[in-house]
């Protein structure tokens, strides 16, 4: 899946390139943070004097302070926040390729295997290779008894094709499915940084007029939780991709105490696995959550994207019912056309 390695890729410039923009927002928001502030200094040193108080120069410091933050935007606040929480990123990033590489080495450990035990049998050898099938088909004659067993092996070989076809298309599918899921949160992540990042700037602004002091804090802690979904998907994948090499393990070793071992019963575990790997992904906002508490209109998103992984695992075990279905009825086409071509063989002779 070179492609979306790509695309998560460009995800990720996309934020650097976005970033200048940061500073179109800034006149505007210092004019804003500006008039926030005349009116919040005036209205403490008003009631200071009103009461006949000491005036407390402390508090009167937030908006200017605030004011420097917006000043200077993309350096202050996006160059600190992000330069604390990218080794998150790249700390889980690390750990997702190294379960990763070692994942791809069983699998072609796997595959060798199961094509070694296929070529040591005679029976199924001519399913996994042309040639030996090519010699076999040589060595019959055309015997009636011969033309029997030829008719049986392209039987057994274009149901072998066939099922084999059907099982990796549907792999395959579920395959760029689970990319898919992967890349629509990297996807919703870049945006909804990019949203913060851009109107950061405002956020701050509004917040220095009274009644408004929360959207400081919830701007932190949305702008955190959502930087947080890249490393906690890469900890899904980590955990997916480990998974995966304890089922890859178990058959390795099952493959090589018993020549007889079937993998197909794996296989079909695999396609499941892969099921519910789409669904988690949906629920990577709601672990951030737990992370940082964030509320208002994220909460909201969290309940709309649990609510669309439950919908697309109900539209991938359709699917998988689907596609099961329809090979079993490739499957027994397959085979009663063989058993036609060979009945019409029998008369001729």
């Amino acid at each position: 899946m070179g492609e979306f390695d790509n695309l998560h890729r460009i995800l990720l410039s996309l934020y650097d390139e976005m970033m200048p923009l940061c500073a179109d927002m800034t006149g505007v928001s210092k004019g804003l943070a500006g008039l926030g502030a005349l009116f919040y200094v005036a209205v403490r040193v008003w009631q200071s004097l009103a009461r006949a108080e000491a005036i407390d120069v402390y508090p009167l410091l937030r908006p200017f302070a605030i004011g420097l933050c917006i000043l200077f935007f993309p350096t202050v606040v996006l160059g600190t926040m992000n330069s604390v929480l990218s080794p998150i990123v790249q700390g889980t990033h690390a750990m997702l390729e190294s379960q990763t590489f070692d994942m791809n080495e069983y699998r072609e450990q796997k595959d060798r295997l199961e094509y070694e035990a296929m070529m040591r049998n005679p029976e199924t050898a001519y399913l996994a290779s042309d040639e030996e099938f090519d010699r076999q088909l040589e060595e019959l004659g055309w015997s009636p008894s011969d033309l029997v067993t030829m008719t049986g092996m392209y039987m057994d070989r274009a149901s072998y094709n066939i099922k084999k076809t059907v099982r990796d298309w549907f792999r395959e599918v579920l395959e760029l499915m689970f990319a898919a899921a992967a890349l629509i949160i990297d996807t919703l992540r870049t945006f909804f940084l990019v949203v913060l990042s851009i109107l950061g700037p405002v956020a701050f602004a509004f917040s220095v007029w009274d009644g408004f002091h929360s959207t400081l804090s919830a701007w932190f802690s949305r702008y955190i939780q959502i930087y947080l979904w890249l490393p906690v998907s890469d900890l899904f994948s980590t955990i997916l991709a480990k998974i995966q090499i304890l089922m890859l393990q178990n058959d390795i070793e099952a493959m090589q105490a018993d020549p007889d071992f079937s993998v197909e019963a794996s296989n079909g575990v695999y396609i499941v696995f892969l099921i519910i790997g789409i669904v988690g992904y949906f629920t990577i906002p709601t672990v951030s959550g737990w992370i940082i508490q964030a509320g208002g209109g994220t909460g909201n998103y969290n309940r709309n994207v649990n609510t669309a992984g439950a919908l697309g695992g109900s539209v991938a075990g359709a699917a998988a019912g689907n596609v099961a279905g329809r090979g079993g009825k490739l499957i027994k086409s397959a085979g009663g056309m063989a058993k036609s071509a060979a009945g019409k063989l029998f008369k001729r002779k």
